[in-house]
């Protein structure tokens, strides 16, 4: 019987293969083994370097009542003076923002939210909503806030100088300008005498802002009547009552929401040729007759500031609230005139700007 001596060509038909074959087939299978094993291993390697590496970029909450299509510029001002502290989104820095578009009822939520992403600290800006929002949300992630009212008041910290918990940022105490805005409405239009004032009771600030401007009111023996609106449907409301209580002029309390509407308010003010006084620049810059209070552009960037020593390692409870130090009184010539206002040299002198 003829036998057939022929090899398969297989590499597992082992029984017909030489010693020598065997060893060196066997041979390089544990190295194509070793190799695959290596590559998988090497993968498995990078891809925590990886995670290590993203955990390494702090991410950094940005919690704010209004919306981000009107709020932009303090967005934007609040990352100027992270960059200047050294932290530049994208390189050394996450920021992720949640905005409550006005429903400062949702802020709890939006803040446990950002707790529970992991962020190292919490920008809340945006007013004292915002603020108990984030420091109620977590007793040890920093919270660095936005408001323009005491934050000693509201419990958010001890003292200014030594706040004492994981809390700290920026006051404007707008709450005692509301005098003064009366007074620099009644040197711009002596004859008003009824004013309306202009509030979001949703916010924990309106009522001591009330109290203060219509103090001022009364010692110029001047009238009173109370707006409150929330939303942009409430304003509407509010400016009917107003038309139909016969206010001569109008003063808008400090608030995200009332300046996330300020086109809304600066027009209605245009429409029935009201005289009007407001809290920042921004509404002067969109028509407004006058504002008076501080730059809140300057207050996101300390903010920011505040924000990057935190990353650096400085503790919230040892770093004061920081306050203005001067106001901005801007005047809008070109509205006045509108109006039939004749400004006095004495206000035009004293404004820090005049738009024309």
């Amino acid at each position: 019987m003829h036998n057939d001596t022929r090899r398969s060509n297989s590499p597992f038909h082992n029984a017909s293969l030489s010693r020598y074959d065997a060893l060196v087939l066997s041979q390089g299978a544990d190295m194509r083994r070793r190799e695959f094993l290596g590559v998988l291993g090497g993968t498995a390697a990078v891809w925590p370097l990886r995670a290590r590496a993203q955990q390494t970029t702090p991410l950094v909450g940005f919690l704010n009542g209004a919306s981000p299509d009107t709020y932009r510029f303090n967005a934007d001002s609040f990352r100027e003076g992270l960059a200047k502290a050294g932290f530049v989104e994208g390189r050394n820095v996450r920021i992720e923002e949640r905005w409550a578009h006005g429903d400062y009822q949702a802020l709890p939520a939006l803040a446990a939210e950002r707790v529970a992403k992991g962020v190292v600290v919490i920008a809340a800006t945006g007013d004292v909503a915002s603020a108990r929002a984030a420091q109620a949300a977590s007793r040890t992630v920093p919270v660095v806030f936005t408001i323009g009212a005491d934050p000693v008041r509201f419990g958010l910290v001890a003292s200014l100088n030594r706040p004492g918990g994981h809390v700290t940022g920026v006051s404007l105490l707008s709450s005692v300008l509301g005098a003064k805005r009366v007074e620099l409405l009644h040197e711009l239009a002596p004859k008003v005498s009824r004013i309306a004032l202009l509030v979001n009771p949703s916010n924990p600030n309106a009522t001591a802002e009330q109290a203060d401007a219509q103090a001022g009111a009364r010692k110029l023996g001047r009238e009173t009547i109370l707006l409150n609106a929330r939303n942009a449907g409430e304003i509407d409301a509010a400016f009917e009552e107003l038309v139909r209580a016969k206010a001569d002029a109008f003063i808008t309390a400090t608030d995200p929401i009332l300046l996330d509407r300020r086109e809304q308010i600066v027009s209605f003010a245009a429409r029935h040729a009201i005289p009007a006084v407001y809290f920042v620049r921004q509404f002067a810059a969109a028509g407004g007759l006058l504002s008076y209070g501080p730059s809140i552009t300057w207050m996101y960037r300390q903010a920011g500031e505040y924000v990057g020593q935190i990353l650096k390692g400085a503790n919230p409870a040892e770093m004061p609230v920081m306050q203005p130090t001067q106001f901005e009184f801007v005047l809008n010539l070109k509205t006045a005139k509108t109006l039939g206002l004749s400004v006095p040299l004495t206000l035009q002198t004293a404004a820090d700007e005049v738009i024309e």
